[in-house]
């Protein structure tokens, strides 16, 4: 006998939200029984295309509706109360990236979540993207032993939906979580330069440093001010390098330099390693990403990017901010010392 599709609720009809309407619609297994937005025309688009109940207020619905697991894909001030109230309800949640927009906010959160033991996933993307997946197990089986450095660039034109944080919680999480992973520790210490330049209230370009215990350096390069969308990512070691493009999902590795002198435009000397295009078969992440949290609905475990993750991530974007705005870099210590470590 087939088992019964899993209930999910959705909070949350944005850009980000319409693509979590899209997959869970389209996922066996599963039913999109509530959906909530306030905005009157998203939310009937929503309930017609699905369905699912409606509800006005995201709230409400996670109160209220049928469910089995939730997913918040409303605005990151909301993600906090509406995380809580599923952990109440004892509703495995997946909370879209950034966890939430503070520190605090996101330890409240993670320790409702453990105290209740009920699982909470975030929605980090990149790390179910099939390129950073191959990436990773190359790594894990020693292509690069010894990590000198995690160059990350993260750029493209203003978006009109975000109001309510800048790029550094917006988008720099997203590489603050990955570096983090490459690397497979959290960094003791970063320093960060932020600008304004056409966000009304934040800012909307972050360059950011992060010092890790094992002398390895990460660099995040995040803006909303090039006009053409850049995703890509470089791993540099001992060994040689690794370079991927999250949009092309392209990865390639060049292998470290040979003693064997090039030329560049015939007159500059240079070395060069060999370069090995790896396959990788493309598929979409965010598919990944929710069918992972829905085995964990059904299975139980840990998630694969779980709150203390998404906590993590919040706190080195924050500790970005507080270091532009101090202009000197900021130590881990006094975080890690709040936070939960794995």
């Amino acid at each position: 006998m087939s088992e019964a599709p899993i209930r999910v609720g959705l909070a949350g009809l944005g850009s980000m939200g319409r693509n979590h309407l899209r997959v869970l619609s389209s996922r066996d297994g599963v039913r999109l029984a509530a959906v909530a937005d306030p905005m009157p025309a998203a939310l009937a688009a929503a309930v017609e295309a699905s369905g699912a109940d409606g509800y006005a207020d995201p709230l409400a619905m996670v109160a209220e509706a049928e469910v089995d697991a939730v997913v918040i894909a409303a605005p990151t001030m909301a993600h906090e109360p509406l995380a809580l109230a599923a952990i109440d309800r004892g509703l495995p949640v997946l909370v879209e990236k950034p966890l939430a927009a503070t520190v605090e906010e996101g330890l409240r959160i993670v320790a409702a979540g453990a105290r209740a033991d009920v699982p909470v996933q975030v929605g980090h993307v990149e790390r179910f993207n099939p390129a950073v997946i191959e990436m990773g197990r190359l790594l894990r089986e020693g292509w690069i032993r010894t990590l000198y450095s995690v160059v990350s660039r993260r750029a493209g034109p203003f978006p009109a939906r975000i109001r309510d944080v800048g790029v550094t919680v917006d988008l720099g999480t997203h590489d603050a979580d990955m570096l983090s992973w490459i690397a497979g520790e959290r960094p003791v210490r970063v320093y960060g330069e932020v600008a304004q330049r056409i966000h009304t209230s934040h800012e909307d370009l972050l360059h950011g440093l992060l010092h890790f215990p094992s002398g390895a350096t990460g660099m995040m390069d995040v803006n909303w001010l090039t006009p053409a969308k850049r995703r890509q990512l470089a791993v540099v070691g001992e060994e040689g390098m690794f370079e991927l493009d999250y949009l092309t999902q392209r990865l390639t590795f060049t292998r470290a330099a040979t003693d064997r002198p090039e030329l560049i435009a015939g007159y500059a000397t240079t070395f060069s390693g060999d370069v090995a295009e790896i396959p990788v078969a493309s598929s979409e992440p965010l598919v990944a990403e929710i069918d992972a949290f829905l085995r964990v609905v059904r299975e139980g475990g840990r998630p694969a990017v779980d709150g203390e993750d998404g906590l993590w991530a919040v706190a080195i974007a924050n500790a970005l901010l507080l270091s532009a705005a101090e202009r000197h870099p900021v130590d881990m210590t006094d975080l890690t010392s709040r936070l939960p470590v794995s």
